[in-house]
């Protein structure tokens, strides 16, 4: 990475480790075989796709057999949104979810209603978070599928998913989904992981791994139609030549990533609370993403009131700052922040929204610097911000 930048928008990707690279990179050169080619050479491709899907399950507490490879978090969602609706049809056409997931899972349900499907769209409360008690309420004989976001990609809320899986304990025929992008590697796992859940979408480019791999857990004997049909890989679930190369330095990326987690958040917070010292109390700031125990470490997003995100973002940039308006994958169709709008955070405000995101790589020289260069800004804008 280059010294003279500071990269804060790790929740919309983060640096490959260079480890994982060299891995990556090896892997390519020695390995590129067909995994499912016959013969030796390609059975030392589908060894190393096999090693790795054992080792992520190890890494996660679950059986080799539940982990698919896909290739993004995005594909993920979509599989286990989709592929439940299109496998359990029969049994009921009501799905749950809140007003404040990714895209990815947003537009899959509105993919779905618009063949037939109803979507029950939970609201949240002011900070950010879906009651436990509206996911019961909301469900009914023809729910099918209850999807809920582990940690929110804009402002970090920890939505409650151990006690929601507590109340789906009650109904065993209604697939959980939690999208778990932002949650792996985030010292956050015993407390997001609850044995309820049956699907569970993760992105490598997430945690210092390659683009272009994901992987879905999806728990033995739940049932889950394909979206992508061909040579059978996957355990016919999910066909398409695998990715070797990626897939083995994405459990590369996994394992370095979990042995290190809890001095990274520590770092993370650390970061986030320099920052907060510094944006508390000022006037204009508002603050979405407070030191709190139901806020991931790795996120904090703000706004400055009379400023749009994007002029921000673009001012930052010139002194070599890189953030981004409240979430990468939606930022350039300027339609907002829908979290801040469940929120019911005033237009004004949330349209000065800006989130950073932190990773190992950063350190509170970054933040102090940050906080520099924020000042300036600031001051500049001072006499129209509030």
């Amino acid at each position: 990475m280059d010294n003279n930048l500071i990269y804060f928008d790790n929740s919309s990707t983060t640096l490959i480790n260079a480890n994982v690279l060299n891995t990556y990179q090896a892997v390519s050169q020695k390995y590129w075989s067909n995994p499912s080619s016959l013969h030796k050479f390609g059975e030392k491709s589908f060894m190393l796709v096999e090693q790795s899907r054992l080792q992520i399950a190890d890494l996660l507490g679950v059986k080799g057999s539940e982990v698919f490879f896909t290739s993004s978090g995005t594909e993920s969602d979509n599989w286990a949104i989709k592929g439940t609706a299109i496998s359990k049809r029969k049994l009921g056409n009501h799905l749950i979810t809140t007003q404040i997931e990714h895209p990815a899972v947003l537009n899959s349900m509105k993919q779905l209603e618009e063949l037939g499907f109803k979507v029950t769209y939970l609201p949240v409360d002011q900070t950010g978070i879906v009651s436990p008690d509206s996911v019961e309420q909301a469900i009914t004989e023809n729910t099918i599928l209850v999807s809920i976001m582990a940690v929110n990609n804009e402002i970090g809320s920890i939505q409650p998913i151990a006690k929601i899986g507590d109340i789906l304990k009650e109904y065993p025929s209604i697939h959980y989904h939690v999208d778990a992008v932002q949650a792996i590697g985030k010292n956050l796992w015993s407390k997001l992981f609850h044995p309820r859940i049956d699907l569970m979408s993760f992105s490598a480019h997430k945690f210092n791994g390659p683009r272009g791999v994901g992987f879905l857990y999806k728990k033995a004997n739940r049932q889950l139609q394909p979206l992508l049909s061909g040579g059978g890989q996957e355990q016919n679930l999910r066909s398409g030549t695998e990715n070797t190369p990626g897939i083995v330095a994405s459990a590369k990326a996994l394992r370095l990533t979990i042995e290190t987690q809890q001095k990274t958040a520590q770092q993370t917070v650390a970061i986030k609370r320099e920052l907060l010292d510094y944006l508390t109390d000022k006037p204009g700031i508002s603050i979405f993403s407070p030191d709190a125990s139901d806020f991931a470490p790795h996120i904090l997003t703000f706004a400055l009131e009379g400023v749009r995100g994007e002029t921000l973002v673009h001012l930052l940039e010139e002194q070599e700052i890189y953030v981004s308006t409240t979430s990468a994958c939606s930022s350039k169709d300027e339609t907002g922040s829908g979290t801040l709008k469940a929120m019911a955070v005033d237009d004004r405000i949330a349209q000065g929204a800006i989130r950073l995101s932190f990773s190992s790589e950063n350190t509170l020289a970054e933040a102090q610097e940050f906080i520099s260069k924020f000042e300036e800004i600031y001051k500049r804008f001072e006499n129209i911000s509030y």
